[in-house]
């Protein structure tokens, strides 16, 4: 079994900036992020996507959500 590469925490602002995720941040110890929507449908909609790719990827994150808005965090245990 090989360990999963993890990244540093001086690491990760770069590696963020390195594949353009500008919108994500490093905050006690999660990678975090907030995206807006146009309203319930499509927070459901954005809901039921990160749900599809974090099953597909194994990588299951903490999401919060209400009308218009879905907060994502994520870290490796």
């Amino acid at each position: 079994m090989t360990k999963e590469l993890t990244y540093s925490d001086a690491d990760i602002p770069g590696k963020l900036s390195e594949h353009n995720l500008t919108d994500w941040y490093r905050e006690d110890g999660w990678l975090r992020r907030k995206y807006n929507t146009e309203g319930w449908q499509t927070t459901l909609l954005l809901v039921n996507a990160i749900g599809f790719l974090a099953e597909a990827a194994y990588h299951h994150p903490d999401l919060a959500v209400t009308w218009g808005k879905v907060w994502v965090q994520m870290k490796t245990s």
